[in-house]
Order: C-alpha cells, then sequence, then structure tokens
C-alpha cells in the first residue's frame, strides 16, 4: 500500500561546505555545487509481520520525530546539460565521517552524462558522531556550521531519504536547481548498502520515491528498522540475532530496477555472498572478480581524477601502495575495474529505470562449500564479471589477505608478478600485452560490462601501467 511521504522544507546555507574530495575544481568539469538545509518530521517504522529471509517484509508507521539534515547538490552549470536523472547518494559514516564513496567511484560517469548528484546526510553519526569509530563528523568538522542540525536517530533515516526523494520531485526542487528530474537512482556503498537493503525491503513498496536501486556492497543482511546493524557500538543482541544469522535476499518482487555491485571482499568478508540471490525482473546482481571494497581508485586516484589526467599521471596515482589513511600490511588492491565497471553499471541502471531494457546477466564468483572463492591461474578468484585487469594480468589482485589495521581487511592486496613470470607469459613484451589485454578489453565492452567510450583510456592506462623495465 502506498504511504504519502511528506516535502520537508529547504534553504540554502551560505558559504563554501568543508568538503575535501573532489581535489579538483567543479567548475572545471562544468560543475556547481551547493549546500542545503532539510527541515521536517520524519517517521519511524516496525514491521508487521515476521523478518523473513526472502526480504517480503511490510511495516507500519510508529512515532514521529523532527530532524533538520543537510544535503550537498552537484549539478551541471548549464541547465541545459542537465540528462534528466538525479543520483541520490545516501551517505556513509562506517568511519565516523559523513562521505559519499559512491562519488568517488562514479564521478567520471555522473559527471560525463549531465547527471545531478545529491548526497544526504542520513545518518545520526555522520552528524553528531557515536558510530563504529570516531571521526570528524560534521558537527566536530564544522561546529558553527552545523551546530543547528538535529538528527532523531537511525530509526528515523528511511524516512528522511524518502523524503529528500520527494523533495526533489517537488516544486521546491527549483530552488535546489534541480527542477524536471524525471528519475531518481538511490546509491549507497557498504553500511549505506546495508540500509538500501532495508529501505527496498521494507520501505520502497509504499514510500514509491525512487525509480531504481544501486546497491554496493552489500553485506549477507540489511539492517533493523531500528537503524543498527551487527558492528561496533550500534550492535545489539536482536541485531545481532538476525544478521548473522539469516543471510537476506533483496525482495524478488522490488518494485523498481535495482542492480547490486558486488567485489570479492563483500561476497566472502561482508557474507554478501551468503543470500545467493538469483536475478529477477527487476533485479540484477554483479559480482565482480579481481576487485576489493576499496581500492586504490576510490582511496587514491579518485580525488584527482577529473578525466583529465594524463596517462602517466593516471598510472602513477593507480599504483600499488601502503601509504593510505589506515596502515595496511600488503599493497593494497590496485586495479582499477571496479570504478569502469561501476561506471557501466550505473549507466546501464539508469537506461532500465528509463524503461529499457535490462542490463546483461553476469556470471556469479565460484564458491566452495564454506562460501570461500575458489581460485584460478596465478590466484586470482574464478568466475564473476572478467575484465582484462584479471584475465590478462600483471598481478595477482585479489578482495582477500589484506592484514594491518583498522578497516585494512576491506582492501585486499596487489601481489605484482616477477619478471620471469611477465616473460613467460608475454613473451613479446609490451607489445604482446597491449594486443591480448584489448582483445579482452573488448570482450567485456561487447556483453555490456564495460562502456565502449572508456576503451582509449583504458588502453593508455594500461601501456603506461605495464611493468617498465
Amino acid at each position: 500500500m502506498m504511504m504519502e511521504t511528506p516535502v520537508p522544507t529547504v534553504r540554502a546555507m551560505e558559504g563554501e561546505p568543508p568538503v575535501l574530495i573532489p581535489a579538483y575544481p567543479l567548475a572545471s568539469v562544468g560543475y556547481a555545487e551547493q549546500e542545503f538545509l532539510v527541515e521536517g518530521v520524519a517517521r519511524s517504522f516496525a514491521l508487521t509481520g515476521e523478518r523473513t529471509a526472502d526480504g517480503r517484509w511490510s511495516v507500519t508507521e510508529e512515532a514521529g520525530a523532527p530532524y533538520v539534515t543537510r544535503i550537498l547538490v552537484r549539478r551541471p552549470i548549464d541547465p541545459a546539460a542537465f540528462s534528466g536523472t538525479v543520483a541520490v547518494e545516501w551517505n556513509n559514516v562506517s568511519a565516523g565521517v559523513d562521505v559519499s564513496p559512491d562519488w568517488s567511484l562514479l564521478q567520471r560517469e555522473l559527471t560525463g552524462r549531465g547527471h545531478i548528484w545529491v548526497g544526504v546526510s542520513v545518518q545520526k553519526a555522520g552528524i553528531d558522531g557515536g558510530g563504529m569509530v570516531d571521526g570528524f563528523h560534521l558537527k566536530l568538522l564544522a561546529p558553527d556550521r552545523y551546530g543547528l542540525l538535529n538528527h532523531p536517530g537511525d530509526a528515523w533515516s528511511f524516512d528522511i531519504f524518502s523524503q529528500v526523494g520527494a523533495l526533489l520531485r517537488s516544486p521546491s526542487a527549483a530552488a535546489l536547481g534541480v527542477a524536471g528530474a524525471e528519475r531518481l537512482i538511490a546509491l549507497g556503498e557498504s553500511q549505506s548498502a546495508f540500509f538500501l537493503v532495508t529501505y527496498i525491503n521494507a520501505i520502497d513498496q509504499g514510500a514509491q520515491v525512487y525509480d531504481g536501486f544501486f546497491v554496493h556492497g552489500r553485506g549477507a543482511s540489511g539492517v533493523s528498522l531500528g537503524g543498527a546493524w551487527a558492528s561496533g557500538r550500534q550492535a545489539d543482541d536482536e541485531v545481532r540475532s538476525v544478521l548473522r544469522a539469516v543471510p537476506e535476499r533483496i525482495r524478488d518482487d522490488a518494485r523498481v530496477p535495482v542492480l547490486v555491485l558486488q567485489s570479492e571482499t563483500d561476497v566472502v568478508v561482508l557474507g554478501g555472498g551468503a543470500p545467493a540471490q538469483p536475478d529477477g525482473e527487476h533485479l540484477r546482481l554483479w559480482e565482480l572478480a579481481g576487485a576489493s571494497h576499496v581500492d586504490t581508485y576510490t582511496l587514491v586516484a579518485s580525488a584527482r581524477d577529473d578525466g583529465r589526467l594524463a596517462p602517466a599521471e593516471f598510472a602513477e596515482l593507480m599504483k600499488p601502495t601502503t601509504a593510505l589513511m589506515f596502515a595496511t600490511d600488503f599493497p593494497v588492491n590496485s586495479g582499477p575495474q571496479q570504478h569502469y565497471v561501476g561506471q557501466a553499471a550505473l549507466d546501464a541502471l539508469v537506461a532500465w529505470a528509463a524503461g529499457g531494457p535490462p542490463p546483461p546477466t553476469a556470471p556469479r564468483l565460484e564458491l566452495d562449500a564454506e562460501q570461500h572463492l575458489v581460485p584460478g591461474e596465478h590466484g586470482i578468484a574464478r568466475g564473476g564479471i572478467r575484465t582484462p585487469w584479471v584475465d590478462v594480468p600483471t598481478a595477482t589482485l585479489s578482495g582477500l589477505g589484506q592484514t594491518g589495521e583498522g578497516f585494512a581487511v576491506l582492501a585486499g592486496r596487489t601481489d605484482p608478478f616477477d619478471q620471469q613470470t611477465l616473460d613467460r607469459l608475454y613473451p613479446g613484451g609490451r607489445a604482446d600485452y597491449l594486443a591480448r589485454f584489448a582483445a579482452s578489453l573488448d570482450a567485456a565492452i561487447a556483453v555490456g560490462f564495460l562502456r565502449p567510450e572508456d576503451r582509449a583510456e583504458i588502453l593508455a592506462l594500461a601501456e603506461a601501467s605495464y611493468p617498465r623495465q
């Protein structure tokens, strides 16, 4: 049953927001950025039946609570360049900071297509702290600017996200520079993906605000309707029993298109492979071989990737490294495949939500009976979406095997081949490697897992990245 979603009030914030990403001026890619306060009364929800593993949940409204949060809008400077698609990201708070990892992953697709991006501070930890770890939440980052924000708790986050969507469809959206939105696509990675799983299963059937969902890096289950999940200081006994004992699928009668993008880390470490979710009328699951939950692109290169990096500069930013915001014992996953496949995934999802054909069905990563990856040649996982970085490799790329402090386990690892291995694989040297790489690249483009417009850049990056003697 559809439930009416209130439209909150909105007003522009003065001055520049203290945003560190991207490190290049948005105006250089034809975009402007503006921050707004959003204020309303949000509802919480409770299940009316069982929380079943198939995700077909029903809810009823519970208590209302006032809130004041903020949204960040990045839009084309030229209104005529707007594509009609608004990508609305559920900001991630796992590190105690209100950040937008899917902007980092997908920015080139977003700005290149003329999509508007809206980042929403949906969860309390991003505003007030108190999440998994202590970090620079908004009130600590800029207390004078964000001191008036008021978040009642994550039980109300689902309706806050619905209300922001309703705002973007309302006449008030003109004040945001978002007039004429034709479709809204919800985005969320990691903890945010956990929340989106619950949103799709419990809220979307009634709210009916979004036209598609990009669920990136989900775990075995969604969060509770109280907004907690089974990690860190937010966990409680009830949540642990739900999230750890019962893998949960996305409901097979999802109202609108859903595309789930999963790395090896997501499938194994976070348990995202446990639900064994099949594709359906409105669902596509893409599992990506050789990818990790976070990687060198998202952690290093994305902040500077305005689309104009010289291949050698791009390759330098993508080099295997341990010099990150958290210490790792091995070089983190340096493959760019998640960035490029992610762009193709969002492209396909937007077209699907607009009434086009569904994205291609992808092979699953191969798992053994204990839910471990099945290794192939060079220790690279078998199955999943194949790209030239794993089928024409110069290193073993994995979403597993990393150790170190904090979130290191999510960063995967890179184990470069020695010269003897490279000579055996590519006896003709760089020319041999690039010819095989191009053939694999063209095969992935033909299936629809990479965008044809990225071909030249990918080949230039491959040439600049090949080990030089």
